[in-house]
């Protein structure tokens, strides 16, 4: 849910800058049905443009793969798939009144609705040749206005037969100008909280009088006796927001539209200024896919004298490449001419499956993975560079990890260990969606963090919750300290069930040693490391 709030703001900051453009740059301008479409699909667009991002692949060659050690427990994910995750208590705020706000807006919206249909069924009616229904009502106060196919007016104006009235309602019925107003009031429940769509919808409106006001002077009736017409009209009482009506809020800018000169065609330029916006959105929307790839160590073995330099092809994915060394031997090596990766199976691939993929032993086991083969690289560690790895796969229908991808990318050598790890899984069980095995794209986010001194507790208490809500309570944990660091508190050894009991406010610090020091000051059985955890003592 908080993605789509999130996807929801980039909305509302897209539609304020187009809306922005639409002001600056056409609202004077004579082109109402040019302004009309420019609104709707500038509404339109600001919906779909934060889900289109444009994938720029980058690959980067590794010269060998890192070596598997324990390293510093603080390179371990600290974050497990955000399904796992609750909401702050902020979140649940924000997600509470945007749902409010928006049932609010939707039930005013189906309220207007319901009093046109109500309306309507109750009126008198009056179907015209041209296919339009006139519904006469006894209202005395009612505006004519019009809603689909329907003219809605008083008795008083039915009698009476104004050409200038029924052209006008006919005018926004033939522009389909209803379908306008249910859609954007429909957008505008959605973006509720951003003035630009209320701003929007209101200059939309507009809009619809200035092409019907068109058609009714296009028929040849006099425009001053017209807007006479329009000023007595302006005064009777609407109150339909989804209909298409005389008001008295736009009728100064109407009565100047109909006054104001006709636009140059030149104008219509301006649309090119969209051009610079919409590129501008999809670049800051783009993201770059880092492919990793390790170079294959080359096989040689010494030739006689013949082609140097050459590329032979031998067939399959194999190619012969012939140089000469220092020693002014020829020698030739076999290299892979196409790496060869893990084929995915075929068929769809689901984001959310009815039963989703699990790692062996569930997420306890997942975390104890992590935990004991991620290491954290020397490069970075070197370079104190942090940061927070997201990777994606795909859970095969037999339980294979393939297409494995860096969605948020820190540094080339944490990605690398990040997608290494991932690569390394075992076999998952795979998800099903009714009931048969499918295919299931999987996030895991890794973070990556240098720890020093007393900022150890920080680390401890993660570390403890973790065990706290993914070990303690688990029967038949058994103890497998060939895949694990030792864990002492005050001295005495632990297991992660154990440790899941403490209470993290409890630890006062921890300390972390490596591997050498581990085995010498424990010997072999701390060859994975261990994690020495101090609980304050009480005053």
């Amino acid at each position: 849910m908080i993605e789509f709030l999130t996807y929801d703001l980039k909305v509302a900051a897209l539609l304020a800058v187009f809306y922005m453009f639409y002001r600056l740059m056409l609202a004077r301008e004579t082109f109402h049905r040019v302004n009309r479409i420019v609104l709707l699909a500038t509404a339109v667009a600001s919906f779909v443009l934060p889900v289109c991002v444009i994938t720029m692949h980058e690959t980067v060659v590794l010269q060998s793969k890192p070596t598997i050690a324990f390293g510093a427990l603080s390179a371990v994910a600290d974050d497990l798939p955000s399904e796992m995750h609750g909401y702050t208590t902020l979140q649940l705020v924000v997600v509470t009144l945007f749902f409010i706000g928006m049932a609010a807006t939707l039930a005013h919206t189906l309220w207007s609705l319901f009093r046109i249909v109500s309306l309507i069924r109750k009126s008198e009616k009056h179907p015209q040749d041209d296919g339009t229904i006139i519904c006469v009502t006894d209202a005395p106060d009612l505006a004519p206005f019009s809603w689909m196919q329907f003219i809605v007016m008083n008795r008083g104006d039915y009698e009476e037969q104004n050409v200038a009235i029924l052209t006008h309602e006919r005018g926004h019925i033939r522009l389909h100008h209803s379908w306008d107003l249910l859609f954007v009031d429909t957008l505008t429940a959605l973006q509720w909280f951003n003035p630009a769509i209320w701003m929007l919808r209101s200059d939309l409106r507009a809009i619809h009088e200035y092409e019907a006001d068109g058609a009714v002077l296009s028929q040849g009736i006099n425009a001053r006796q017209y807007q006479y017409l329009l000023i007595a009209k302006a005064a009777n009482i609407g109150g339909y927001s989804l209909a298409n009506g005389i008001s008295h809020s736009t009728l100064k800018n109407r009565i100047g539209m109909m006054l104001h000169a006709q636009s140059p065609r030149r104008s219509l330029l301006k649309l090119l200024a969209l051009l610079p916006i919409i590129g501008g959105v999809l670049a800051v929307n783009a993201e770059t896919v880092t492919d990793y790839v390790y170079a294959q160590p080359q096989k040689q073995m010494p030739i006689k004298k013949g082609r140097k330099n050459t590329v032979i092809n031998i067939g399959g994915k194999k190619v012969l490449q012939i140089v000469e060394t220092d020693e002014k031997k020829s020698e030739i090596a076999e290299t892979p001419a196409i790496e060869e990766t893990v084929e995915p199976t075929s068929g769809k691939t689901y984001d959310v499956a009815e039963q989703m993929p699990q790692f062996p032993g569930g997420a306890s086991k997942l975390f104890e993975y992590l935990a004991s083969n991620i290491q954290y690289p020397a490069e970075a560690e070197n370079a104190n560079i942090q940061g927070r790895v997201v990777v994606s796969f795909v859970v095969e229908k037999d339980g294979r990890v393939t297409e494995p991808q860096v969605k948020k990318s820190v540094a080339p050598s944490l990605d690398a260990e990040a997608l290494r790890v991932v690569g390394s899984m075992p076999k998952w069980i795979p998800g099903r969606q009714d009931g048969e095995a499918v295919r299931v794209k999987y996030t895991v986010p890794l973070n990556f963090r240098l720890e020093y001194g007393p900022s150890k507790d920080a680390l401890a208490e993660k570390s403890v919750a973790y065990a706290a809500g993914y070990e303690a309570g688990r029967k038949g944990l058994h103890e497998q300290r060939s895949e694990r660091p030792l864990i002492y508190v005050d001295g005495k050894e632990m297991t992660l069930e154990e440790v899941g009991k403490l209470d993290p406010k409890s630890i006062d610090h921890m300390d972390v040693l490596k591997e050498k020091t581990a085995i010498e000051k424990y010997g072999e059985k701390a060859k994975n490391g261990v994690i020495l955890i101090s609980i304050k003592k009480k005053q």
